[in-house]
C-alpha cells in the first residue's frame, strides 16, 4: 500500500515489518538509529547522545509475536510516539533540553519527515485492520526502554521506587474492559523467573503510555489493547551502548512467558 507519495522501497527504509497469522503484534518504534542524509547534515547532536535517547535492542524483543513492526529511523528524524504536530523536534524543550539542530529545520525538511510519519501510520492501520478482521480482538506489545542514569556513567542511578524495571502504561485504554488481560500480563511477568529473581513490574509509575498506544485505542476502541511496555535500561549500559546479552535475552523469555495468559484472557473477554 502506498501513502503520501512514498514508494515501497522508501517505506522499506523506514521500518521493517513481519506479518503473520495471530492476534498478537509487537512493535519497537524507537529502535531505529538511521537518519536520511539531509537530517545527518543538519544534526548538531552527537551520535552517542542520539543513541542514548533512542531504544536500541528493543527490536529483538518483537520476536514475542508473529506480527512485528520495528522502526529503522531515529526518533530525532521523526518521533512516531508523539502526535503528528510534535513528531519533529523543533527546540531543545522538545528533546530533553538537547540542542538537536545546527539551524532551524525548514518547511520542506519537516514535511519530508512528516511524510514518513503518515506512511507509518497508514501501514500500521492496514496491519491492525487485517488482524481485527481475521481475529477480532488483538494485543499490541508496544515495546520501549528508558534511561535511569542521567547523572552520568558513574553517577547514582535514579531512585528505584519511582523507576520500576518494567513500567506498563495503560492510561489511554478502557481499563475496565481490558482489566483481566492487563492484570494477567503484569502478574505473569512478575511471576517469571528472571535469572533467579523477579522483575519489578508496575503500572503507570514512570510513564502512562505514549501517542502510539493512545492512537491504537482511539482507532480500535473495541478490538485493540496496546500495552505500552517500558523497560529500564538495566539490560545495557546506557552511556556506552554495550548490551548485557543474558539480561536482554531473559527479557524476551519473560515476554514470551506472558503469551499463553494473554491469549487465554482474550478468549475470556470474547466469551463474556
Amino acid at each position: 500500500m502506498e501513502a503520501r507519495g512514498l514508494t515501497e522501497g522508501d517505506r522499506a527504509q523506514l521500518w521493517r515489518g513481519r506479518v503473520s497469522d495471530g492476534r498478537l503484534i509487537a512493535t519497537a518504534i524507537h529502535d531505529g538509529h538511521e537518519v536520511r542524509a539531509e537530517v545527518a547534515q543538519l544534526l548538531a547532536l552527537p551520535e552517542e547522545d542520539r543513541l542514548r535517547e533512542e531504544d536500541p535492542f528493543t527490536g529483538a524483543w518483537t520476536a514475542v509475536a508473529p506480527t512485528s513492526i520495528v522502526g529503522r529511523r531515529s526518533r530525532f528524524e521523526v518521533d512516531l510516539n508523539r502526535p503528528r504536530e510534535n513528531a519533529v523536534y523543533q527546540t531543545p524543550a522538545d528533546a530533553w533540553g538537547l540542542r538537536v539542530w545546527r539551524e532551524e529545520p525548514g518547511e520542506a525538511f519537516v514535511s519530508a519527515s512528516l511524510a514518513e510519519y503518515d506512511a507509518f501510520y497508514h501501514y500500521v492501520r492496514g496491519v491492525f485492520e487485517a488482524v481485527e478482521k481475521r481475529h477480532g480482538l488483538f494485543v499490541v506489545f508496544d515495546l520501549h526502554s528508558y534511561n535511569h542514569r542521567r547523572s552520568g556513567p558513574g553517577g547514582t542511578p535514579a531512585d528505584p521506587t519511582a523507576n520500576p524495571e518494567v513500567n506498563i502504561g495503560t492510561a489511554s485504554m478502557d481499563r475496565t474492559r481490558w482489566a483481566p488481560l492487563v492484570d494477567r500480563f503484569i502478574a505473569d511477568l512478575r511471576r517469571f523467573d528472571f535469572r533467579g529473581r523477579h522483575l519489578d513490574v508496575r503500572e503507570n509509575v514512570k510513564f502512562q503510555g505514549g501517542h502510539f498506544s493512545r492512537w491504537t485505542h482511539e482507532q480500535f476502541p473495541d478490538s485493540g489493547c496496546a500495552l505500552a511496555i517500558e523497560f529500564k535500561k538495566f539490560f545495557m549500559d546506557e552511556w556506552s551502548g554495550s548490551l548485557h546479552e543474558s539480561e536482554h535475552q531473559a527479557i524476551l523469555d519473560g515476554l514470551r512467558s506472558t503469551v499463553p495468559g494473554l491469549l487465554e484472557e482474550l478468549r475470556r473477554i470474547e466469551s463474556a
